[in-house]
C-alpha cells in the first residue's frame, strides 16, 4: 500500500465524507486540508478567500499540502482546486496514491444545494459555475489520478465499501504486475 492516499475531485464528490470512512476502514489518519486550514487560521475558508483572495488561499493550501504530504499512512481530502497548481500535482504524485472521486455536475448540485459555506459557489448560477470548473479541472483530475472512482448516488456505507474495494483491487492488480 502507498504511504498516503490523496482524494481529489470537485466539491460535493465525497472527499471528506468518504475519506473519513476510508481512513477508518484502513486504520489510517484522516486529514481534510480545508478543515485543517480553518483550524489553524481560526476562520472559515470563505473568510480566508474574502481577506486574502483565492491566490492567498491557494498559497496557504500549498504550504499545508507540502507539510501533510511528508507524513505517512494518511488519507487526505484535498480541496477541489488544489490540483490547479503544478507544484501541488508534483507533491501528490510523489507522496502517495491519487484517487479521483468523479462526480457529475448534477450530483454536485444535489449534494451542495444547502451548502452556503463555499466561496466559489457564491454565484446566482451554480450549475454554470460548476460546469465551467468541471471543464477546467476534469482533464487535470484525469491526468493526475492513479485510480478513478465514480462517486455514485448510493447510500454512504455502500459507496464507502465500494471505494475501499476499488482500492484493494487496484493494489492487488499492481502487486501481480510488479
Amino acid at each position: 500500500m502507498p504511504d498516503n492516499i490523496f482524494l481529489i475531485g470537485p466539491m460535493g464528490s465525497g472527499k471528506t465524507t468518504l475519506g473519513r470512512r476510508l481512513a477508518a476502514a484502513l486504520d489510517r489518519e484522516f486529514i481534510d486540508l480545508d478543515e485543517e486550514l480553518e483550524r489553524r487560521c481560526g476562520v472559515e475558508v470563505a473568510m480566508i478567500f474574502e481577506i486574502e483572495g483565492e491566490a492567498g488561499f491557494r498559497e496557504r493550501e500549498h504550504a499545508l499540502l507540502a507539510e501533510v504530504a511528508e507524513g505517512r499512512g494518511r488519507v487526505v481530502a484535498t480541496g477541489g482546486g488544489s490540483v490547479l497548481r503544478e507544484d501541488n500535482r508534483k507533491l501528490l504524485r510523489a507522496h502517495g496514491l491519487v484517487v479521483w472521486l468523479d462526480a457529475s455536475v448534477a450530483q454536485q448540485i444535489k449534494r451542495l444545494e444547502r451548502d452556503r459555506r463555499r466561496p466559489l459557489l457564491a454565484t446566482p448560477d451554480r450549475r454554470e459555475r460548476l460546469e465551467r470548473m468541471a471543464e477546467q479541472r476534469n482533464p487535470i483530475y484525469a491526468g493526475l489520478a492513479d485510480v478513478v472512482f465514480e462517486s455514485r448516488n448510493l447510500p454512504l456505507p455502500r459507496m464507502a465499501k465500494a471505494l475501499e474495494q476499488t482500492l484493494k483491487d487496484h493494489w492487488a492488480e499492481n502487486d501481480v504486475h510488479s
